[in-house]
């Protein structure tokens, strides 16, 4: 795992596609392919994949207040404004604002938990807090698939606010 230090960012609101998971994916791989395999299989015919797009997962919930069969997560990918929703994939806009934004280069799924804790530890030392009322999320720079040894390349975000 090698990160960089968190700093404080403001971040654009992202309008995007997406589709939506309610359960325990921490540490499931599995949940996320399926996600993402389910909204390029929608979104590429539909010419909504071109090398603008970026990857998002976006995370509606504190993992340590909610119960782990209660988690949101929503796997997202930008997409136009006037993009519709259509079965299981929908659309939103994602708010921007402040995040404590960490790049990561991750060897593989185990790094993402250390990988967050670190971007909190960081924050519980600043001058910010966590906001709750904004989702957090991860912008991915790569495909591991891709990647000579499999590494995962992102932006972890995390939404903060000025303490006080």
């Amino acid at each position: 795992m090698k990160n960089d230090e968190p700093a404080i960012q403001e971040l654009p609101e992202r309008h995007v596609a997406y589709v939506a998971f309610t359960g325990n994916y921490i540490g499931n791989p599995r949940v996320f392919a399926d996600l993402f395999q389910k909204l390029c299989a929608w979104a590429g015919p539909k010419g909504l994949l071109t090398p603008k797009s970026v990857f998002l997962s976006s995370y509606q919930d504190d993992p340590n207040t909610t119960p782990p069969d209660e988690l949101t997560l929503e796997v997202c990918v930008t997409a136009p404004e006037d993009t519709e929703a259509e079965g299981d994939i929908l659309t939103r806009v994602l708010p921007g604002g402040q995040y404590a934004v960490m790049h990561a280069e991750l060897t593989g799924a185990e790094e993402y938990g250390p990988a967050w804790n670190e971007v909190v530890e960081w924050v519980q030392k600043s001058d910010y807090e966590i906001d709750m009322s904004r989702p957090s999320y991860e912008i991915y720079l790569n495909d591991p698939s891709q990647h000579p040894e499999g590494h995962h390349i992102l932006d972890i975000c995390l939404s903060v606010r000025a303490k006080g």
